[in-house]
């Protein structure tokens, strides 16, 4: 499968604007809505693109982790899939490098990740051994990458019809408005009115605790793509050393390089992780040049190649990278709706 220029602008849009009406894209794509809707329903069917909403992870607010896992050779398939129908492992990659798997896990609490997350690995015939890092600081995270297809006028006229992102307000939320998050997981473009039906509930209702969910800055909505159809596929991740005075000044730098869709200071045996989509493995060399050129005083510990990403912020993926339809989030595995 290959992505038109037209489908990958589409794409770079909804990167901007999750969320965007057909009619507000067709204005500034100069494109008409429904050969936008049309051609949105491609790519989602295809599992080359999908829109999603997941727990944003703040560590002011909640706890994000990120795991190293060590396997059997032999189990690792059944390992994968075993931490993969964990709702709180929300990111499951094969490592090309001294631990086997990688996680990023999202709980409410630490003692919920302690006390519950963190169980089940044991549980898991073929799981050897995992060591956790702890994220103290989450600088830029996928949703802000972009394809950057489309020129700075359109990309700021989508800014402008997308909004400024709700602060997270810390207000707890009612479990009837949480029971929303699965259905924007599955879709992050998902209506009041399909919930609603969903849901049996009246639109009415619906809507009003979508309004608070949306407001309440809880989540994350993003439109992913394919890696392998993205010309990035790609993935290194690098665990680093940052002086300790220096984290915001090295994650500022980072958000000027497009290929970075993490960064995050941590706990562990280094203080600062990123993660970038590259064109070619010969990029990882240059990635590391452009790094210690901009953070002088960067210890580039590790690099991590990624053979395979099994589990993307919820959605299980397809060998080839496309979107499986499953997805696994809030303890309920909502289950392929079509897509290949």
């Amino acid at each position: 499968m290959v992505l038109s220029e037209e489908d990958l602008a589409l794409i770079n849009a909804l990167q901007i604007a999750p969320r965007i009406s057909w009619s507000d894209a067709a204005t500034v794509l100069g494109v008409h809505a429904t050969t936008l809707a049309a051609r949105w329903d491609r790519l989602e069917l295809s599992g080359a693109a999908w829109t999603t909403a997941h727990l944003i992870g703040d560590p002011k607010q909640m706890c994000l982790a990120l795991v190293d896992v060590d396997c059997e050779m032999r189990q690792r398939d059944e390992v994968t899939a075993a931490l993969a129908a964990i709702p709180e492992v929300v990111t499951v990659e094969e490592a090309g490098s001294n631990r086997d798997l990688m996680l990023t896990v999202i709980a409410p609490t630490l003692a919920r990740f302690t006390e519950e997350v963190l169980p089940r690995f044991k549980e898991i015939p073929g799981l050897l051994k995992y060591r956790t890092s702890l994220c103290t600081r989450l600088h830029s995270s996928g949703y802000v990458w972009r394809l950057n297809i489309l020129d700075k006028a359109k990309q700021n006229a989508l800014k402008a019809l997308a909004g400024p992102v709700a602060p997270m307000t810390g207000a707890p939320l009612p479990p009837s408005h949480l029971d929303l998050i699965p259905f924007l997981a599955r879709d992050g473009r998902a209506g009041a009115a399909e919930i609603a039906r969903s849901l049996g509930r009246s639109p009415a209702t619906v809507q009003r605790q979508l309004n608070r969910v949306l407001a309440s800055g809880l989540l994350s909505f993003r439109c992913e793509i394919a890696q392998k159809l993205s010309g990035y596929p790609v993935s290194c991740q690098w665990f680093v050393n940052v002086p300790a005075g220096q984290h915001e000044a090295a994650a500022a730098e980072l958000r000027s390089l497009r290929t970075v869709r993490l960064s995050a200071s941590t706990t562990g045996s280094t203080n600062f992780v990123i993660l970038m989509w590259l064109h070619s493995l010969a990029d990882v060399m240059n990635a590391e040049l452009a790094l210690q050129q901009r953070i002088p005083q960067i210890e580039l510990v590790e690099s991590v190649v990624i053979l395979n990403t099994a589990k993307r912020v919820g959605w299980m993926l397809n060998p080839d990278s496309t979107a499986s339809g499953a997805v696994v989030v809030s303890g309920t595995e909502l289950p392929a709706l079509g897509l290949q």
